[in-house]
């Protein structure tokens, strides 16, 4: 499902040069705020948007889908992916996280951290209503991922 509001601490800022440019970034984050809009979010009644800038700069968006068999609930950043992936796209540079909660940035969930991982270590921006924006690497967030890499490890040891 999605993380739930609360005084997270900010990650601390990430040391490489951020993966969009400021245009980039405000287009990103309205297209999330919109999308924001049209969340389906009648239990938790907690909107979210996504949006997920390709590697050649195209555009995608997702928001919060609820069930209520909560686990089967899709978060606003697998339903950006999805909807990418879909399209042909699997090179990324970044997401950007929107919500309703005053006062808190609201981090991806271990779910889309994981997910996301699959496709590269992406810049995660998460936004305030109030406009303020915190920027993590998805490495920071979720700093040992299961990878590729780990079950090429397990098939070796099999032989």
């Amino acid at each position: 499902m999605f993380s739930a509001p609360g005084p997270a601490a900010e990650p601390p800022a990430p040391t490489t040069a951020p993966s969009c440019s400021p245009q980039q970034l405000d287009a990103l984050i309205e297209l999330a705020d919109r999308t924001k809009l049209r969340a389906y979010a009648d239990y938790s009644k907690f909107r979210v948007g996504a949006a997920l800038l390709a590697a050649d700069g195209t555009m995608f968006s997702g928001c919060n889908v609820e069930n209520s068999s909560y686990g089967l609930t899709m978060c606003a950043e697998r339903v950006a992916l999805f909807t990418a992936v879909a399209a042909g796209f699997n090179s990324f540079r970044a997401v950007v996280v929107t919500h309703d909660a005053k006062g808190t940035y609201v981090y991806p969930c271990g779910a889309c951290r994981q997910v996301l991982s699959e496709f590269g270590d992406i810049d995660v921006y998460c936004v305030q209503p109030d406009g303020k924006v915190s920027r993590s690497r998805l490495s920071q967030l979720l700093p040992v991922a299961f990878s590729k890499a780990e079950l090429d490890k397990v098939a070796a040891a099999r032989g």
